[in-house]
């Protein structure tokens, strides 16, 4: 291609050792790849070593948006794609995301929508239906929200697009999976809620799980997604509940 532009990978891991030698091998086609480690425990950071071609640091992590911006500051090129290491880019995807870094555009950020599985069965709907979210980026346009540190937000300077193709997420290979992933992620929400000072109460803990639970179950179809849509509407039902019991642990 005319005028070619490099392109940085980065993903942020802990205890990845199930996914972390596909996804490397599915973003070969990146000029540098940049993995900042939480310290792994499962062998991850072992794997990582013996792959060629890869940068790897260990950090600390503090929460999802301190890492995603330290991992920025890594990046060498001028564009930026991040990836988790549950997800695959699909080749339509791939050819989408080198033809927009390599023709010239207004945009420097781009959203992909996400196909989720579960125990390898695609989930249609319960709630997932809609997702979209950030992966690529023109350096120097982007900052993670530092308040918001989970489920964390980008912010932008410039113009976005979305790309038509979309990208695998193999999020969850068990209920026990999906549980501590919840509760991973209902801790540093619960401690983002208290850093803005707001406290649980009765309506958090047993209503707003329930409210959760029917809308995702009956409201956004996860009925129709079989037995693994019930365990996933009830398990995200079950992570509302310990992000608020939480919460009132560290307001205690």
């Amino acid at each position: 291609m005319k005028n070619k532009q490099n392109i940085t990978a980065l993903i942020i891991t802990f205890n990845e050792i199930k996914h972390i030698e596909s996804v490397i091998k599915n973003i070969d086609f990146a000029d540098e790849i940049i993995v900042v480690d939480s310290f792994s425990t499962d062998g991850t950071f072992e794997k990582l070593q013996q792959l060629k071609n890869v940068k790897t640091i260990q950090r600390k992590f503090k929460n999802f948006a301190d890492q995603r911006n330290y991992a920025l500051k890594q990046a060498t090129h001028e564009w930026i794609l991040f990836i988790d290491a549950d997800e695959r880019i699909p080749e339509p995807l791939k050819n989408e995301i080198l033809e927009a870094i390599n023709t010239p555009k207004d945009s420097v950020a781009y959203m992909v929508k996400r196909l989720y599985f579960f125990k390898q069965k695609r989930i249609r709907f319960s709630g997932f239906q809609t997702d979209t979210t950030y992966r690529l980026f023109k350096k120097g346009t982007v900052n993670y929200i530092e308040d918001k540190i989970v489920h964390e937000m980008p912010e932008i300077d410039g113009e976005s697009k979305l790309f038509k193709n979309t990208m695998l997420h193999y999020c969850f290979d068990s209920s026990a999976h999906y549980k501590s992933k919840m509760e991973r992620y209902a801790k540093l929400k619960a401690l983002e809620l208290f850093n803005k000072g707001k406290k649980s109460s009765p309506y958090h803990l047993y209503l707003r799980p329930v409210i959760k639970f029917v809308t995702n179950y009956i409201f956004r179809l996860g009925i129709l997604d079989g037995k693994e849509g019930f365990q996933i509407c009830y398990l995200s039902a079950y992570g509302v509940y310990f992000r608020y019991q939480e919460l009132e642990k560290l307001t205690r």
